[in-house]
């Protein structure tokens, strides 16, 4: 059914890129003063909150990192479960914002790779993922307890397979991971151990040469390499009409994401939808939206969990994300990633479920001073070979405090690392301004861990203190006897304050040292939203997959956010970019004419849109 909301967001949107009206500072957070993660003020941020796994993958080079990618979604009864590749276990959650690992009784041995999940009238659970690429399926009645059956092994040679039981129980097995072979299909009987009934073809494969999104490279950009990787295949049902998602063009990549071909059966003829791609997010601090899967709330509210690029310790450093989706009136699927790595409203919200809350970032390039200083590094990921790591010199404040740059830069490939891992070791950020503080998010870094599995007792010991004036403190997160894993902490107040100076102040975390990536403050700062931007302009080059952007700096903006669709109340994709006023893209599709906007933002909060600027 379509989404209650859309035909007003609609509208809401294309006023709002034309109005001609007084500047208005748009600021959406909710009016409240005691927040308690519950009802319409709950929230969460991405990367998603959750207790990632080391992986086993890449230990024999004594390479140790959690990671969480290629998710398979499902509802089931009432609540929902979490498959990710690797993870020797699954989630559970009854809100799409609280999970719990639960660790079957039977499981894949080095963990499932790019699982698929299957809810069949809410009966039973199927499920495939073999790392070993042999087509074994599981299922269960009861996901919660963790006990599964396995049927006899059926195929090989499945990678990213997508498990789907259409409403006449029909069923399909969609599969595939190439930069050279299309996703295939093939039929199954779920009632005779899944064995194939021989109607198997081949589906859809990259047109690079049309659809940019889909090149393969950082930026959609690589020196040597022309094919992206075609892979995560999965299937949404919706009005009688087919969604066949795919994800591309390489998961290291923050221009990750996942298109959509539209069909009338599950065997197609398929279809390129002329939005895509579906499910993109290419700038701000964590970047990629692909290999994902889409899942249905209770509620009927559609959303997409998908992939986001880490690439720090491993090319296969990854993690979660969640955005609402939608289908549009002529039946076209697109998510809502703006500002997808703020806070935003959680899935119980009535009226405004995923999308940016208002609350914007204060920590951005504050003045940071810490405890010790091991060593503080930079990474740059430029294909899918190469990576520059540069070691940053040790620098000190006229006081001979240490500094650390990295931690507010909005990189998650920049870190620092500490001398120990104990109750000595301490962040202090100093913010360029002061403001309302909402919520924090600790983005911790493994540096060295020696963990290769899931294990237990697992812990992130800290409590967090905010200060005025930098002399005065108060203690507004208390967490040094905590039990709670969480490498990528979303923490919501309890009760907002105002604060210039927020300090970490470390007990134990996994691993030798304490080392973190990014420590992140939201809220709203004390002061005024940005300006309208003036003098945006937007350029196709000679090869139209490209666009060159230019504008004028608009005083006191920590960035910008540039806007586009298919039409001027179809803006589905946005790409925000820090300090520049400039930008180069390489991700439109060749004949497709589009619209395009931009907006500054600041802690204050988010300007008036320019005027939309059709660009054939």
């Amino acid at each position: 059914m379509k989404h209650i909301g859309i035909l007003s967001l609609a509208l809401l949107l294309l006023i709002s890129c034309n109005s001609e009206k007084k500047q208005e500072v748009v600021q959406e957070a909710e009016p409240i003063e005691k927040n308690e993660q519950k009802g319409e003020g709950q929230t969460y941020c991405n990367p998603l909150d959750i207790d990632y796994t080391y992986m086993v993958y890449n230990s024999s080079r004594n390479i140790s990192y959690r990671s969480g990618a290629d998710p398979a979604v499902i509802e089931f009864r009432g609540e929902y479960y979490m498959f990710v590749t690797r993870s020797f276990g699954y989630w559970h959650s009854k809100d799409l914002v609280k999970w719990d690992f639960i660790k079957p009784q039977q499981w894949f041995f080095e963990g499932c790779n790019a699982p698929t999940s299957f809810n069949y009238k809410d009966s039973l659970v199927y499920f495939a993922g073999d790392p070993a690429g042999y087509g074994s399926i599981l299922y269960t009645d009861n996901p919660k307890k963790g006990t599964w059956t396995p049927t006899a092994s059926i195929s090989n040679n499945i990678q990213d397979s997508e498990l789907f039981i259409d409403d006449d129980g029909k069923t399909y097995l969609y599969w595939g991971s190439s930069n050279v072979y299309p996703l295939h299909v093939k039929m199954l009987n779920k009632d005779d151990r899944f064995l194939e009934t021989g109607v198997k073809k081949d589906l859809i494969n990259l047109v690079e040469e049309e659809h940019g999104w889909e090149r393969f490279g950082e930026n959609n950009f690589h020196p040597t390499l022309k094919e992206g990787y075609m892979e995560g295949a999965s299937m949404t049902k919706h009005n009688g009409k087919y969604y066949l998602q795919y994800a591309a063009p390489g998961t290291q990549f923050n221009v990750y994401a996942d298109g959509v071909y539209i069909g009338d059966t599950p065997l197609g003829p398929f279809t390129y939808m002329k939005n895509n791609p579906m499910s993109f997010k290419p700038g701000g601090f964590t970047n990629g939206a692909g290999h994902g899967i889409t899942v249905k709330q209770i509620n009927g509210q559609y959303w997409h969990f998908a992939t986001m690029a880490l690439a720090s310790n491993a090319q296969w450093e990854r993690r979660l994300c969640m955005f609402p989706t939608y289908f549009d009136d002529e039946g076209l699927m697109y998510s809502n990633t703006e500002y997808g790595d703020y806070p935003r409203f959680a899935p119980n919200h009535p009226t405004k479920a995923g999308q940016h809350n208002g609350w914007m970032l204060l920590s951005y390039k504050g003045n940071v001073t810490v405890s010790s200083s091991m060593k503080q590094i930079m990474k740059f990921t430029s294909n899918d070979d190469e990576i520059t790591v540069t070691e940053l010199p040790l620098e000190k404040n006229a006081n001979q405090a240490i500094l650390s740059k990295v931690l507010t830069d909005e990189n998650p490939k920049t870190f620092w690392v500490a001398e120990a891992n104990n109750d000595q070791q301490w962040i202090e950020i100093e913010m360029l301004h002061p403001g309302k503080i909402y919520a924090l998010q600790l983005n911790f870094h493994d540096y060295e861990t020696g963990v290769y599995t899931r294990v237990k007792g697992l812990r992130h010991r800290f409590s967090i203190e905010v200060s005025e004036d930098g002399e005065t403190w108060q203690t507004v997160v208390d967490r040094s006897k905590s039990d709670i894993d969480a490498p990528n902490a979303y923490i919501v107040l309890d009760t907002p304050v105002t604060a210039k100076y927020v300090r970490y102040k470390n007990v134990e975390v996994p691993g030798a040292n304490f080392a973190m990536s990014e420590f992140r403050v939201f809220g709203l700062g004390l002061g005024e939203a940005p300006k309208k931007v003036n003098g945006f302009t937007v350029k196709r080059e000679k090869d139209r997959r490209d666009a060159a952007f230019s504008w004028n700096p608009v005083e006191g903006v920590q960035g910008y956010n540039i806007r586009w669709g298919i039409a001027p109340d179809k803006l589905y994709q946005s790409w925000l970019v820090y300090d520049v006023n400039e930008h180069f893209m390489r991700c439109l599709d060749r004949d497709t004419p589009y619209y395009f906007c931009i907006e500054a933002f600041n802690e204050n909060g988010i300007s008036e849109k320019t005027d939309v600027i059709f660009v054939e």
